[in-house]
């Protein structure tokens, strides 16, 4: 699908998966707003990427807050007129520890950022896709697996899974809305890093070649924001299968 006018919105895109999709999007042809709370890298991105024939908005935006999050899809929809993707790709893992030693405060935090964000995203979202739309939710194995260490984070993502199948139901007959999730597998990012250092968990073991780039996971995006995502809304697509990697026109595992 050409994604050339598409307007789409992209939370974390700072570094890693949302910056590798900001790029991958842009150059389609997409114009891009990007969210995140370090104003300066998403400004520069933004920049970067503002080029002839590309379009980027830049909108701090801390996703642990609702009124941000409300404010980060209004400003899109007032820039370029209206909202055609959410890409809930803001999350974080750190730090990882297993529940009898870990910070209740800092657990905490991490069900603000990587469920509630991607509740205030769908939630706001809803309000500008009139004409219907596409809400892709990064997604985890840790979504379907216990790891060790990972309590946060795969409780958080249980329920993101939960979220994609209640607004697939929901958002899907009534506005025309269509909401999948994204399962990409371990990721080259700074997420790997914090994981390496804890090594809590076979994960933490991995060597830095077995994760994908996160290139791979922009045009897993690319390839969500049309049609192909039709056969998965209200659950997750995977990249650790062959057939997912075929789909989008990766190489197999």
């Amino acid at each position: 699908m050409s994604l050339q006018n598409k307007v789409i919105c992209i939370t974390g895109a700072s570094t890693g998966i949302g910056a590798a999709a900001a790029r991958y999007l842009a150059a389609e042809g997409a114009s891009v707003v990007l969210g995140a709370r370090s104003e300066a890298k998403i400004c520069a991105i933004a920049d970067e990427l503002g080029g002839e024939g590309h379009r980027a908005l830049a909108v701090p935006c801390d996703v642990s807050d609702a009124a941000q999050v409300k404010k980060f899809l209004e400003a899109a929809t007032t820039a370029f007129g209206k909202i055609d993707v959410l890409v809930n790709n803001a999350g974080r893992i750190d730090p990882v520890a297993r529940i009898e030693e870990s910070d209740v405060d800092e657990w905490s935090k991490t069900v603000d950022v990587n469920l509630k964000g991607v509740y205030y995203g769908m939630r706001y979202a809803a309000d500008h896709m009139t004409e219907g739309g596409t809400i892709i939710n990064i997604s985890s194995g840790a979504a379907t697996s216990a790891l060790e260490g990972w309590s946060h984070y795969c409780a958080t993502k249980a329920a993101v899974l939960m979220l994609t199948k209640c607004g697939h139901k929901e958002l899907g007959p009534k506005k025309k809305i269509r909401v999948v999730g994204l399962s990409p597998g371990t990721v080259a990012t700074d997420m790997q890093t914090v994981i390496k250092a804890s090594g809590i968990n076979p994960v933490s073991k991995l060597d830095w070649s077995k994760h994908i780039p996160p290139e791979y996971v922009a045009k897993a995006v690319a390839f969500l924001a049309g049609p192909g995502a039709d056969p998965y809304l209200g659950t997750d697509f995977s990249l650790k299968t062959n057939e997912g990697r075929a789909a989008v026109g990766l190489p197999p595992l």
